[in-house]
């Protein structure tokens, strides 16, 4: 049967692989993995016994196992990943008293106390435990991936794209076979130039080691020049590489298409801890804050291949970042920034920025690169995490909060290279992390400040009435109708964005503001104008009515008693005391979906809320989960700051604290008893934080430092 369907049955477990692998997210490094199913896992490892066997010369010759088909060295690894991975599935069902494989964050921290695998009857650190996991997991991919890849046909593009490299290279080093790349002579690895020009080739190609090339590289690592001193924070290698012309490779390998790929296999290796012993420190490093999905290693390449991907962008949001990706002058800079500004995570040290900065000092007089060039890599390792806080914490449409950070970043070829670096970093934390709200306001942030240092931007154009009167000959003509003159529109358009604030021109399209407009004119026959849309995976609430106290409560309340998540929320109000607040968030229920008529009854709580007909209390009796949220998984210590020179007319609040159902209702109803009027609301949050940053007036005014200190006791006084 194997001679007769050998091929068939390799394309049904290459399929059913390849299936299984999507199921999982096609990756290896899951926040809670199922050691069955992932990407590495259990069957994964069956995948590499059964194609071992049909693969095999001789498929009549059963004897033995498969795994003594193996080399030595390749058959200890998976034998010691195998122990781990049925250690921890015996511990699973017996803990579980099911077949239940997925390894939960609470069951990670379990067996890491009683060694599970790794120590048995001998507690473990759950990061160090599923390190341990981590890196058996990709032994397992790795090999079964490999054996897949050999035993099916090359695809024809990858062949013609080898077939035009060596016609221009007889000479070359090495082929590929099966979608694999094998050394012809793996004595040539003793030249660091050819050695080099491998990944290189990777780099631009795409294609993958062979396993038995990757173990020759690993075996020719000892016989190169070492730097006499071990690196600190380097735990798997002594010394680094001594090579001249290595920035001229390296920046090579950096800025080709694939360089992720090259990048990984590089690491896989031996090489990339052999050029940079730091990188060692993060090797399957884990993050176990319930936000980050991915160890650090991965998150460095994945954020290397976030920007790589950029030109073949398809969502509408992304492309604006794909064209400033073609105005680099230099992307080298921003992707070894990028390979090392989470180093520091594996270090002793105060925080990862400062260990990151000491580990690239290090690297430095290993790479030609110009003092300037040293300065933009210290700059971008030193400040990635300065726009991420700007939009998380500041009002990105104050004029004091674009000047500020303008400042700080220098030139417009660095505020390139940052917001790319912020987006690329952002999108590698989790699938979701980067939503495409996030990814707008990152974008306005960006072009605020490169209008700004432009000199487009000053105090006179963003003066409240000149911008009014600018913004209403753009809105004007969506208004127009046969009931009412061109004058009479203006005039009254312009009542209604007298006093809004300047970042509300910039926050909305015309479009949106004509609507917010006609909604307006619907007030005095119906007090609350509520508008509902599903915009992707988020739904957007557009709210208008007369400024009254706990009217921003209320609406949050109101959502928290119907399960709805909120992600981001705007206030604004004009002269006349008019609110125009905007609520994104997400049902994690599916109940709008699934019950279309549930919508207009959501509207109609809001407006019976704030209209005081329902009592909000009584919305919200039986909704245990808001009054009695369940223990975060990961414990935040709650911290509260007041800030009075990041904006003109308001006292920025920063809180952070665990996210737990009904949060935004409570702060802001206790903003509200407080008599702080919130004039702006900037919502975020990361896996089980919350970071939220209210911009709070008091009669008009920033609030005195009485008035801060008894809003911080009333909000810790709040369970």
């Amino acid at each position: 049967m194997i001679a007769r369907d050998r091929a068939l049955l390799l394309q049904d477990i290459s399929g059913l692989t390849r299936q299984r692998h999507e199921k999982e997210a096609d990756t290896i490094f899951h926040l809670e993995p199922n050691l069955k199913n992932s990407p590495g896992g259990l069957r994964d490892y069956h995948v590499a016994c059964w194609v071992t066997l049909i693969t095999q010369d001789d498929p009549r010759n059963t004897d033995g196992m498969p795994e003594s088909l193996w080399p030595p060295k390749v058959r200890d690894e998976m034998n010691r990943a195998f122990d781990f991975l049925a250690a921890a599935r015996c511990f699973l069902h017996f803990r579980q008293g099911r077949d239940d494989n997925r390894l939960s964050y609470e069951l990670q921290a379990e067996a890491a106390l009683r060694g599970i695998g790794a120590a048995p009857g001998r507690s473990v650190d759950p990061a160090d435990w599923m390190r341990e996991y981590f890196r058996h997991a990709r032994v397992i991919y790795g090999l079964s991936t490999q054996l897949l890849d050999e035993a099916l046909p090359v695809a024809p593009s990858l062949r013609s794209r080898l077939n035009n490299w060596i016609s221009r290279d007889s000479q070359s080093d090495f082929t590929v076979t099966g979608g694999r790349l094998r050394l012809r002579w793996p004595t040539a690895l003793r030249d660091p130039a050819r050695l080099m020009g491998l990944f290189e080739f990777i780099a631009r190609e795409g294609v993958k080691l062979s396993r038995e090339a990757e173990d020759q590289i690993g075996e020719a690592l000892p016989a190169l020049a070492l730097l006499p001193a071990a690196a600190e924070g380097a735990r798997d290698a002594a010394a680094a590489f001594i090579y001249p012309r290595l920035w001229e490779h390296f920046r090579e390998i950096l800025i080709a298409p694939y360089a992720a790929d090259a990048l990984r296999a590089m690491h896989s290796s031996g090489l990339l801890v052999r050029l940079f012993p730091e990188f060692a420190a993060i090797d399957a490093r884990v993050i176990r804050d319930f936000y980050h999905q991915y160890t650090v290693d991965a998150h460095s390449f994945r954020a290397i291949e976030n920007i790589h991907r950029l030109p073949l962008a398809q969502q509408p949001w992304e492309r604006s970042f794909a064209d400033l990706f073609t105005e680099l002058e230099q992307p080298e800079l921003l992707f070894l920034a990028l390979l090392f500004h989470d180093v520091g995570k594996g270090m002793l040290c105060e925080d990862h920025i400062t260990g990151s900065l000491q580990a690239i000092e290090r690297v430095f007089p290993r790479l030609d690169l110009r003092e300037e060039d040293r300065d933009t890599v210290r700059f971008l390792i030193r400040d990635h995490l300065m726009m991420s806080a700007n939009l998380r914490r500041r009002d990105i449409f104050d004029p004091l909060t674009i000047r500020a950070f303008a400042e700080n970043v220098g030139t417009p070829e660095r505020l390139k290279l940052l917001c790319l670096f912020t987006y690329a970093d952002i999108r590698a934390v989790n699938p979701e992390a980067l939503t495409p709200w996030k990814a707008e306001s990152l974008w306005q942030l960006y072009v605020s400040t490169a209008n700004y240092m432009s000199r487009s931007l000053d105090e006179e154009r963003i003066h409240a009435q000149a911008a009014d009167l600018q913004f209403v000959e753009r809105v004007l003509p969506l208004l127009l109708n046969r009931r009412n003159s061109a004058a009479e529109m203006r005039l009254d358009l312009g009542i209604f964005l007298e006093g809004l604030p300047r970042r509300y021109a910039l926050a909305h399209s015309p479009e949106e503001v004509a609507t917010h407009f006609q909604m307006a004119r619907e007030l005095p026959a119906n007090p609350v104008q509520l508008q509902l849309e599903k915009r992707e995976s988020m739904y957007v609430l557009t709210l208008l009515a007369t400024d009254r106290p706990l009217l921003f409560a209320g609406i949050t309340g109101t959502l928290a008693a119907w399960g709805m998540n909120i992600w981001k929320a705007e206030a604004f109000a004009n002269a006349a005391s008019i609110v125009v607040d905007t609520f994104h968030f997400t049902d994690p229920h599916s109940t709008l979906a699934l019950n279309p008529t549930e919508r207009t009854r959501l509207q109609n709580n809001i407006t019976d809320v704030l209209a005081g007909v329902v009592p909000l209390g009584t919305l919200m009796r039986g909704k245990a989960n808001i009054e009695f949220p369940r223990p975060p998984k990961v414990s935040v210590p709650t911290e509260i700051n007041f800030d009075d020179d990041s904006s003109s007319h308001s006292t920025l609040m920063e809180i952070a604290t665990n996210d737990r159902p009904g949060l935004l209702y409570r702060l802001s109803s206790t903003i509200a008893q407080a008599g702080c009027n919130i004039e702006v609301a900037l919502i975020d949050t990361e896996g089980e934080r919350a970071f939220d940053a209210f911009y709070l007036t008091l009669g008009g005014a920033k609030l005195g430092s009485s008035k801060q200190e008894e809003l911080r006791q009333a909000l810790l006084s709040e369970p």
